[in-house]
């Protein structure tokens, strides 16, 4: 996978400039611009910023399918409330929602 590749075309995708890229990041626009120009690829630090910025995960960036999965403000607080449940409590809710389909 090219990162930088990958980069470009997100920020092309949502059709910012690399100004708004910065803007959005918090990043410095010496970082942005490393890495549209000078094709360097970006720190761990750096990449997950961007992820951040372009609300996904880093296992969604590196996903090989072209088809980035966009998880819902919904369905992100779902998952987070997810991660405090115990054992038990998570097979519960799975079958409660089983029940629901």
């Amino acid at each position: 996978m090219n990162v930088i590749n990958k980069l470009k075309e997100m920020t092309e995708e949502r059709g910012w400039s690399e100004y708004r890229l910065v803007k959005e990041s918090g990043l410095a626009p010496s970082t942005i611009s490393n890495i549209f120009h000078r094709n360097t690829t970006p720190s761990i630090y750096t990449l997950e910023e961007l992820c951040k910025t372009f609300d996904i995960t880093l296992s969604q960036f590196f996903n090989e399918n072209d088809s980035l999965i966009y998880a819902s403000e919904e369905q992100n607080r779902l998952l987070k409330m997810w991660s405090h449940l115990s054992e038990k409590q998570r097979s519960l809710m799975l079958d409660l929602i089983e029940t629901m389909g």
